[in-house]
């Protein structure tokens, strides 16, 4: 019983550190930020005011990350597994590297790393499905049947093939990671496009004899962006948690270079003796993953125009 109440203050401890984190993030970006930023921000939920706070943080981590570190990313600091000190405030892993100046380092390899491939995704996926919808005829078919070919292999054992085959490198682990992942944009992309070019407006801009680039530009895309500004976020969570996965299993982000899913592997073996500090990257995984999901709803809600 005792054990259970403790658990249920942690949870209600970590909840109001959260909704208090947001409201102070919402206050103080309305303060500094005027006009209809100011109002928006004003109406945030504190739920996407938590997600932007967490999102803030790691960026700033990650741009800060040399003068933040208290030792570098590669550097060997003690012995294996040393326990947590006023040194090394969260011990060291296998190598004696210092785990707090590493899970520091790995945002900026990881988050960066995963917003390139899921902009690099999102581009390709979203023009050539928008193309496909617009042009139809064989351009779609034979768009939509190499897409298929590619979506009916798993995608975490076609990750691991690919990159079995090229090598394991952070640029062939984009390439692989953002043709996955352009499939999923190019489903959703042609098929949000598909009802927006039968529209009235679509069919007066070809009677007006304008080309397939200004339509897909000016016609198709501003009334499918709803829909494309979630999956963007959405796609971002998946392309991050694919990059730690293929980490965690040795083909993704290759040491000495820190990565929170390699992190995760190296320091595994910890967990046996009840020591947590394996789940710190994980759960920086994972509460990065929330955050933007959270931002992600809020601006989906806002881009669709529903009401509260």
């Amino acid at each position: 019983m005792t054990a259970v109440l403790t658990w249920a203050a942690w949870v209600a401890g970590a909840f109001a550190g959260a909704a208090a984190l947001g409201g102070a993030f919402r206050a103080v970006v309305w303060r500094l930020l005027g006009g209809p930023v100011a109002r928006a921000v004003r109406t945030m939920p504190l739920s996407a005011a938590f997600g932007m706070a967490v999102i803030a943080l790691y960026v700033v981590v990650a741009l800060l990350a040399p003068w933040i570190a208290p030792f570098g990313e590669r550097e060997v600091v003690g012995g294996q597994y040393l326990p947590w000190d006023s040194t090394h405030w969260l011990g060291t892993d296998n190598l004696g590297r210092d785990m707090f100046s590493r899970l520091i380092y790995g945002a900026r390899n990881t988050v960066g790393i995963a917003l390139a491939t899921t902009a690099l995704a999102f581009g390709v996926g979203a023009a050539l499905g928008l193309t496909a919808a617009a042009t139809g005829g064989w351009v779609d078919m034979v768009l939509s049947r190499i897409v298929d070919l590619l979506m009916a292999i798993p995608a975490l054992i076609l990750s691991l093939l690919l990159l079995t085959l090229l090598g394991a490198s952070i640029p062939n682990m984009i390439l692989v990671i953002a043709l996955i992942d352009a499939t999923r944009v190019f489903r959703l992309s042609r098929a949000v496009a598909m009802d927006v070019v039968v529209m009235d407006y679509v069919e007066a801009a070809r009677l007006r004899g304008e080309g397939l680039a200004h339509i897909v530009r000016r016609e198709i895309l501003p009334n499918a962006m709803a829909p494309l500004i979630a999956e963007f976020g959405l796609r971002f969570c998946f392309v991050f948690l694919s990059i730690s996965a293929l980490s965690f299993l040795g083909l993704g982000i290759q040491p000495p270079t820190a990565d929170w899913g390699s992190m995760v592997r190296d320091t595994a073996t910890l967990i046996t003796f009840g020591d947590i500090t394996p789940l710190l990257p994980a759960g920086a995984i994972a509460l990065l993953t929330v955050a933007v999901n959270f931002v992600v709803d809020w601006q989906l809600h806002r881009a669709s125009g529903l009401k509260d």
